[in-house]
């Protein structure tokens, strides 16, 4: 993957991972140990400006919590989305280092170096493992693309740009005028 190191050389796996401590960021994908760049800072706020806006809607309605930045253990397969959400009557998934299990939401905020990861494998990853919900989110084409889950595969839910609102279909009464997250 362009961009990316990637150590294919064995099927790598979670308790590989915990191995790891070179202080750099790492995700297990289909047996791959991939090291994932530090993010850059229109990157980070664009998930800032996502985080806070997502806490006030789940802490508002009660609905659960946002994790950034969080390890997600999905069976051997460990990876670190930009941001994950846990429905309230799912907050047992969530452990003291880790979250054991599929989030209900999951959002990716692209890179160059990262895209085609977020967009295939780890989408599939998701997908497999019950992800009801994936957020793509294209800083450079200010786009955020929701996806739900399909029986073999994603729907696309919607596309917005920063013009729009973004509506969730799995958080009831959520909207997110994108503006406020692509501006500046």
């Amino acid at each position: 993957m362009e961009g990316l190191t990637v150590f294919a050389d064995r099927h790598y796996t979670y308790e590989d991972y915990l191995k790891l401590d070179d202080r750099r960021d790492y995700e297990v994908v289909g047996g791959k140990l991939i090291v994932v760049p530090r993010p850059r800072p229109r990157h980070q706020k664009v998930i800032g400006r996502l985080y806070a806006l997502l806490e006030n809607y789940l802490r508002r309605e009660r609905a659960g919590e946002v994790y950034p930045d969080v390890d997600v253990v999905l069976g051997e397969e460990v990876v670190s989305p930009d941001l994950v959400v846990i429905s309230a009557e799912r907050l047992f998934i969530v452990e003291e280092a880790r979250i054991n299990g599929a989030p209900d939401l999951v959002v990716e905020v692209l890179s160059p170096s990262t895209a085609k990861l977020d967009r295939k494998d780890k989408s599939r990853l998701y997908h497999r493992h019950g992800v009801r919900e994936y957020w793509l989110v294209d800083p450079e084409l200010r786009l955020v693309e929701v996806f739900v889950r399909g029986e073999r595969d994603w729907n696309r839910y919607g596309v917005y740009d920063e013009e729009e609102v973004l509506s969730s279909p799995t958080l009831q009464r959520l909207e997110i005028k994108l503006q406020e997250i692509f501006e500046g």
